[in-house]
């Protein structure tokens, strides 16, 4: 909202004025609210996976099983403090969202002229916008003029002239000039304001709350089944009802992969740990899971694709007396020496790269800096050998209406304009001759370095790239050709007249609500969609998109509005944090065919052992110690070694839950086989059973994970050194409480050494029946490539600007 007020342009407003708009509007700031800690931390208790996990400790409690319920509540309360000490870290180091907003401003009040922080400022204030100052509210200039950079506002990278009638933005910088404007907008009520309002409502749904709530609805369905179909034989069985109940309460515990959340936060905090190393800071856990999956990734132009700087990009010469050099030279007198505007600093910087001799001894006798309403800048000056040189620099046609021919080459303007360049044309007068145009200078805002290399490879990781700029078209058109993107370009103007969204590479003249509705369009359609920017009109996307990555050189607002913000100069971190993620993926993905397997298989051995020997063969206490020897320890999976894929991941637990019932089915035969000999055929009885089983359930436990972490050959990659330690600790623990006899009937040391080596066979023979099944359940795609197939970019739906 925009409201204007009158004010006396020698007396501004009075205090009494003040107040009226004030109460209005409100201060001029922008405060995002703080949830209290306390209410962060109630909410990470407060979803599905918590739920699942509370209910197994009220289970526990009411069943007077206070060491198990103990255990899983240590689970619960370790994922959610790991989640929460991460997410305050990030916060710490990003020091919260700050104001784009100048601190103080130049205001005119009751006649006078007084420094006031921007946040008293109101709208129908008179402030006076200076050279190198930050715009303080949304204004109209009133009187003088100024050139100002808005390319963290808009995306644009050309300077815009500002002049008597003009608009300016609060947060646009002063590159040239002076002004006095009256405040129209404050607050949240100006461009960066309702920019900050939309970055509010844009949320991004976590593949990885879907991922662990469809392994438990997919657990609870089977072992539901399985459970029930149990307690009815049993009750028909006349088994007395307080061990039917044991057996009810050790199928839930076998039924419920209570360390499942926290390993994905566990997962996540260690990946964030290896990037940090690397330059990029994830401020919410969730993002890195979410990187594995990205298959699109909008990037912003200006800023983020190229420098966000101003560099002579050519020079073309008109005269046959006048080089490169000579131009440059030339230009670099009619720049004001000191001067911060980017473009004199370009010049200047060009022409001390090639110098020329002709120049060298000249004297700037008289300068008139740069004039927006003329667009020349000129300066008079003194050669070597005494002569007086006129040098005239500035728009095209403006020096043309200057030079004797009066006639500017308008094919090679157009022709440098068409490649996104400034142009500018320099003319020179030897004493009272009429100026004749010498060259034209081509200014524009370079691609880094390292933009070509990222895009190349990006696309061999299954990544497609589309810019996405606030930009013009010509300009947006040329720097995407620079660094390796299509040329196929769209504006927002033919996205409204066609709303399906072609295969284009470019989306250039967007603002940020555009930007905003595209990644929702792509998000809608099926892509997973990163977008990485750095100025406030990139907020609003950063915010929705999956993974949201701010550069380094980034705004405050655009760092808190993404998930991941850069740290180091350049863009090599979005590799680095897609390769990363992808690694995590294939960390969890064995984690989560373990676990699930393990799942499917102890209640099926369970209701198995009460078939065979019609007695329970596995108690609460041990299932609380296959809990810790077995869920705990193979949480040392987050730290394995493992090769990322080359194409996005996604979870597919359809595909992941078959595969898992096939080694569940696997796993299940080698137990009830150990279960059956030692029954049948050695007469064992049933309290040693339970040893052998608990025995033989940590030992296949770990024969799996080594089958099965590698999707190929298990040899492909060696295991991590912590996996290797956990396990050991695994296997001694079992170990020693089996032969030990403690918490649990003693077998001898030979029934349990025979038992570790046919458990060795049982994970070679695994390991080989894995590579005939798991590509037939779609879970051996390994590293060339989990991805289930992505959209095209032209199967998105643009949602136009109002209808969100």
């Amino acid at each position: 909202m925009t409201t204007t007020f009158k004010s006396n342009a020698n007396w501004g407003l009075t205090g009494v004025e003040v107040d009226r708009p004030l109460a209005e509007h409100g201060r001029n700031e922008f405060v995002e609210p703080r949830v209290p800690l306390v209410r962060r931390l109630a909410m990470r208790f407060w979803a599905p996976v918590p739920w699942m996990l509370e209910a197994a400790i009220a289970l526990q409690l009411v069943t007077g099983e206070r060491l198990e319920a103990g255990i899983v509540a240590a689970l619960l309360i370790f994922n959610v403090v790991l989640g929460q000490f991460q997410e305050e870290r990030a916060n710490a180091v990003l020091d919260a969202l700050k104001k784009k907003l100048a601190p103080v401003s130049s205001v005119r009040r009751d006649g006078k002229w007084l420094v006031l922080p921007s946040a008293l400022i109101v709208p129908g204030d008179l402030v006076e916008p200076s050279l190198g100052g930050v715009v303080p509210a949304d204004v109209s200039i009133v009187a003088g003029a100024v050139q100002l950079d808005q390319s963290m506002l808009t995306g644009e990278s050309a300077p815009v002239d500002a002049r008597e009638g003009s608009s300016a933005y609060a947060g646009a910088l002063v590159r040239r000039g002076n002004a006095l404007a009256q405040v129209t907008a404050t607050g949240a009520h100006t461009y960066f304001g309702r920019t900050a309002e939309l970055v509010k409502i844009a949320r991004s749904e976590s593949s990885e709350q879907r991922a662990i709530v469809a392994s438990v609805r997919n657990l609870a369905v089977f072992n539901g089944f399985v459970v029930v179909t149990l307690l009815i034989y049993t009750r028909l069985a006349g088994m007395p009802v307080n061990h039917v109940l044991a057996l009810f309460l050790t199928a839930v515990l076998a039924s419920i992969p209570v360390a499942l959340p926290a390993t994905f936060t566990l997962a996540a905090a260690l990946g964030a740990k290896t990037l940090a190393r690397e330059g990029v800071l994830v401020t919410r856990l969730s993002a890195l899971h979410e990187a594995a999956a990205v298959d699109l990734l909008c990037v912003d132009k200006t800023g983020t694709l190229t420098a966000n700087t101003v560099s002579v990009a050519a020079v073309l010469p008109l005269s046959g007396e006048a080089g490169e050099e000579d131009v440059l030279a030339c230009a670099a007198l009619a720049s004001a020496d000191g001067s911060l505007d980017p473009v004199d600093v370009a010049i200047r910087d060009a022409s001390a790269s090639h110098s020329s001799s002709a120049f060298k001894t000249t004297t700037v006798r008289s300068f008139t800096p740069f004039d927006p309403d003329r667009k020349l800048a000129e300066a008079l000056v003194e050669t070597g050998d005494g002569e007086l040189l006129r040098v005239i620099k500035g728009a095209p046609a403006s020096v043309a209406a200057q030079a004797a021919a009066n006639i500017v080459p308008n094919v090679r303007v157009e022709a440098l304009t068409g490649q996104g360049l400034r142009v500018l044309a320099v003319a020179t007068a030897k004493g009272d001759a009429e100026p004749r145009i010498i060259g034209l200078i081509g200014l524009g805002d370079p691609p880094r370095s390292d933009s070509a290399a990222l895009i190349a490879r990006l696309r061999t990781l299954g990544v497609s790239t589309v810019m996405v700029t606030g930009d013009s078209a010509p300009t947006a058109k040329a720097i995407a050709a620079q660094v390796g993107l299509g040329t196929r370009i769209s504006t927002p103007e033919r996205l409204r007249v066609h709303p399906s969204v072609e295969a284009f590479d470019i989306y250039a003249e967007v603002l940020p609500d555009d930007k905003y509705n595209l990644v929702k369009a792509f998000q809608e359609s099926g892509h997973v969609v990163a977008m990485c920017g750095d100025g406030v009109n990139d907020a609003p996307a950063l915010r929705h998109a999956h993974a949201g990555i701010a550069v380094s050189t980034a705004t405050d607002v655009a760092r808190k509005a993404a998930a991941m913000v850069l740290t180091k100069p350049g863009l090599n971190g979005i590799v680095s944090a897609i390769s990363e993620g992808r690694c995590a993926f294939e960390r969890l993905t064995t984690y989560a065919l373990n676990a699930l397997a393990k799942k499917f298989q102890l209640v099926l051995f369970l209701a198995a052992g009460v078939l065979m020997t019609g007695h329970a063969l596995l108690t609460p206490m041990l299932m609380a110690l296959l809990l810790t020897t077995g869920d705990f320890i193979t949480m040392a999976l987050t730290t394995d070694r493992v090769q990322p894929s080359n194409t996005p991941d996604r979870w597919d637990m359809r595909r992941i839950t078959w595969s898992a019932a096939l080694v569940a089915g696997a796993q299940l035969t080698f137990g009830i086989s150990i279960i059956a000999i030692a029954r049948f055929r050695f007469g064992m009885p049933v309290d040693q059973l339970r040893s052998l089983a608990f025995a033989a359930l940590v030992f296949s436990s770990q024969a799996v994970v080594y089958a099965i972490r590698e999707r190929t050959s298990f040899w492909r990659v060696p295991p991590g050194q912590w996996l290797i330690v956990s396990s050991l600790l695994d296997i001694a623990l079992a170990f020693a409480l089996t032969t030990g006899g403690i918490l649990m009937a003693r077998l001898p040391v030979s029934s349990v050494v025979a038992l570790l080596g046919a458990t060795i066979v049982f994970s070679l023979l695994l390991s080989g029946v894995k590579l005939l099944v798991f590509p037939r359940t779609g879970a051996g795609a390994g590293p060339q490539g989990n991805a289930v197939p992505s959209p095209t970019v032209s199967e998105a739906h643009y949602v136009p600007r109002g209808r969100i």
